[in-house]
């Protein structure tokens, strides 16, 4: 099978604890970083993914917001830049542990964050980075 995740998703799955914005949304990604360390296949999307599923039967989801969409292409525009790929819809990847060490170290360095300006979950991103991304599921 394959994960479809939009472009700002490949930053919050390096940093996630087990967090989130409800449990059915924290079961969910909980079950997608399983996957995503089993080595499934991730294919980027355009718009909402297999992420945002448990928040879309609210009419007022962030998943569809322009500052989502903003979100999503500084992050295929930076991870690209530091993967030579063009992150874009239907590009295929799998997060192995040297793309996943490839990723973090320019999480770590802020060179993949700008996706992250105003998100909800940046100080906690922030901390586990720094704390060596101890507890998370990837």
């Amino acid at each position: 099978m394959t994960v479809r995740l939009r472009p700002h998703h490949l930053l919050c799955v390096l940093t996630y604890v087990g967090k989130g914005y409800t449990p059915a949304f924290t079961a969910n990604l909980t079950a997608i970083a399983a996957r995503l360390a089993a080595g499934e296949e991730v294919e980027i999307v355009d718009g909402p993914d297999a992420v945002c599923a448990p928040l879309l039967d609210d009419p007022e989801a962030h998943c569809y917001r322009s500052n989502v969409v903003a979100r999503d292409q500084a992050a295929a525009n930076e991870i690209g830049a530091r993967l030579t790929l063009a992150i874009r819809p239907g590009t295929r990847l799998v997060l192995d542990a040297a793309l996943i060490r490839r990723l973090r170290r320019a999480f770590t360095a802020n060179r993949v964050r700008s996706a992250c300006d105003g998100c909800a979950w940046h100080t906690l991103c922030g901390t586990v980075a720094t704390s060596g991304y101890a507890g998370t599921t990837l």
